[in-house]
């Protein structure tokens, strides 16, 4: 017997609206397309939806997959948090047992289910995310700031000198690799074909699948010496756990959390750095320290998420979300983006949210980001490490001639050009600052404003005369007693690694 396929909304997949209606331009049933022109300006889309539906909206997948998109803050956080209900398990997904759902689907590598701890449920789950998160929670974060400042003083070292950069390719995209491999305990393994085959998997190019063997290489090799010379490091705790992962979960799970990281660190460092190069009031608030590097990181968290949606979770049982009927086995993506501006939660856009941490971009529940300290740790310290060596930086170009590379998981800059006066290069070892230390003056002028006076001509001396005295000594000036660190400086050395 063949299963009854249904569409979300009850309508016909394969009925298009009559003629003359608004609707025409749409998808089957008159729903929207999140893919293709119509979805070229997905926030306007979104917005649209709303009005059109409310907090859960039906829309359409790359060859019209149908599935609901969760608009609404307290919807999302109700999708996330009931694991009775919701789960992240695509093989109970409808279309794709109907076999609506081709293995060649763009959306694939985001769908298909595989034995990790992001789509896992109950024992096996605590047993994947239980090794994970204990090996995270071994992480030295004062260490790793130090490590964030000076890999952020090598990478503005490569391009000081010239007064400008591309801050997307030369900054925001190597930094967080090279914290993550430090993480990882495989600092040697950081160099420019890593950062470059982690980003042509992701943008999912021609040469992806080779750009993802070699990742995956790189990373069951660590996986093998951590197993027979386990160190202080994430991926030894991850071995070692006693949850007993296996090679190749170790290996996998590394993979998850360094592409998750990496490209969630890669859009959030972007996008601090293009609000504080566009808005003015925004870097004045810096400026002038009415809002802190890490304020201005959640702020960018509510209002522009590393990622706009999450892939996906699915309906075990008929239920009810915002007032739609979701059916057992539909799909429904995880609206960050759209979630996070929901008018109930943020009828003023333009309002601070300083301070405020009930964004999704980490998203909730059992399946949270275990690694939001990191992403916000390399994101906040970077930015104020760069910041500090380069206070007069500038955008380089009209902002609307910034360009975007935007998906429904996510939206981010392709470059981010800017100028700045050329600075010498500093020790990596130093704490960030812009200005150069000057030079130790002399011991002779410490505590006193009048130049030395030069020492006499040495005369010659009879054999008969007295040899001469030795000059009495000038007792050396009191130096002046040392101000002590406050409270406050003591512990924004300790915060930056210092």
């Amino acid at each position: 017997m063949t299963p009854e396929t249904h569409f979300p909304t009850g309508a016909d997949p394969l009925a298009g609206p009559p003629p003359g209606c608004p609707a025409h331009g749409r998808g089957p049933g008159g729903l929207h397309r999140l893919y293709g022109p119509d979805a070229e300006d997905l926030e306007s889309l979104y917005e649209q939806l709303r009005e059109e539906h409310g907090p859960v909206a039906p829309v359409l997948l790359h060859d019209d997959v149908p599935m609901w998109i969760v608009l609404g803050h307290a919807e999302n956080l109700h999708l996330v948090g009931t694991p009775s209900q919701f789960c992240r398990d695509s093989r109970i997904w409808t279309p794709q047992i109907e076999g609506m759902v081709k293995p060649d689907h763009p959306m694939m590598p985001h769908i298909a289910w595989a034995p990790i701890c992001s789509y896992a449920e109950g024992d096996e789950h605590l047993r994947l995310r239980g090794a994970v998160t204990g090996a995270m929670s071994t992480i030295d974060y004062r260490a790793i700031r130090r490590h964030i400042n000076r890999y952020t003083q090598r990478l503005v070292n490569e391009f000081c000198e010239r007064g400008e950069a591309d801050l997307i390719g030369q900054f925001a995209e190597h930094l967080p690799m090279a914290i993550m491999c430090e993480i990882f305990g495989m600092p040697e393994e950081y160099d420019d074909r890593l950062v470059q085959a982690t980003r042509d998997l992701l943008k999912g190019t021609e040469t992806a699948n080779a750009s993802q063997a070699y990742v995956m290489g790189v990373l069951q090799g660590l996986a093998r010496r951590r197993r027979e010379e386990p160190e202080e490091d994430f991926a030894s705790h991850l071995v070692l756990h006693p949850a007993k992962l296996t090679d190749d979960e170790v290996t996998t799970h590394l993979w998850l959390v360094l592409m998750a990281a990496y490209e969630a660190t890669v859009n959030l460092i972007g996008n601090v750095l293009r609000a504080v190069l566009t808005n003015p009031g925004f870097r004045a608030q810096l400026n002038g320290g009415q809002m802190t590097v890490q304020e201005a990181v959640e702020q960018s968290l509510w209002d522009e998420p590393p990622f706009s949606t999450v892939f996906a979770y699915y309906a075990k049982q008929d239920t009810e979300l915002g007032g739609q009927r979701i059916r057992r086995g539909d799909g429904l993506l995880f609206g960050i983006a759209p979630g996070n501006v929901d008018p109930r939660v943020r009828p003023d856009l333009n309002a601070n949210m300083q301070g405020n941490r009930s964004h999704l971009a980490f998203g909730g529940g059992p399946h949270e980001c275990p690694g939001q300290d990191i992403a916000r740790g390399i994101a906040d310290t970077g930015v104020d490490a760069l910041l500090l060596r380069l206070p007069d930086v500038q955008l380089d170009c009209a902002e609307d001639e910034l360009e975007w590379r935007q998906s429904i998981s996510s939206r981010h800059l392709v470059e981010l050009p800017v100028r700045f006066e050329p600075k010498p290069q500093q020790d990596v070892m130093q704490q960030p600052g812009h200005a150069p230390v000057p030079p130790p003056r002399p011991a002779w002028q410490v505590g006193t404003d009048r130049p030395q006076q030069p020492a006499p001509a040495a005369t010659a001396t009879p054999p008969t005369a007295t040899p001469p005295q030795p000059a009495a000594v000038p007792p050396a000036p009191t130096p002046e007693p040392v101000r002590p660190m406050g409270a406050w400086r003591r512990f924004l050395r300790w915060w930056r690694g210092y």
